[in-house]
């Protein structure tokens, strides 16, 4: 099977993107699912034409910038407020929230 026979076999019609669409309780009339499948066959296509593309020998990119990012210095800028916030709750016990069991 060539790749423009796999690319056939592959594109979405408007009936299979109003089937996705009632699966997802999405409401699509016959146009926008026309749409829908025209678009999303484009997006098909060029995932395919990305994957012919070579990157072997590619180092994955931590940025794409050569510098790397500023890092702002490790200190605590905000005070614990726990027992603050837990002192109008319910029920707490060792810095926890109590709740009722809902799984038994």
């Amino acid at each position: 099977m060539s790749t423009s026979d796999a690319q056939q076999s592959a594109d979405l019609n408007a009936k299979t993107v109003s089937a996705i669409a009632h699966l997802a309780r999405l409401s699509l009339n016959e146009a926008q699912s026309a749409e829908y499948a025209q678009s999303l066959n484009k997006i098909l296509g060029m995932m395919e034409t990305l994957k012919g593309i070579n990157t072997d020998g590619v180092e994955p990119l931590k940025s794409p910038f050569d510098h790397p990012q500023p890092l702002r210095e490790d200190v605590v800028t905000e005070e614990n407020h726990r027992e603050e916030y837990q002192f109008i709750a319910p029920a707490t016990q060792d810095g926890l929230y109590l709740v009722p069991r809902v799984i038994e």
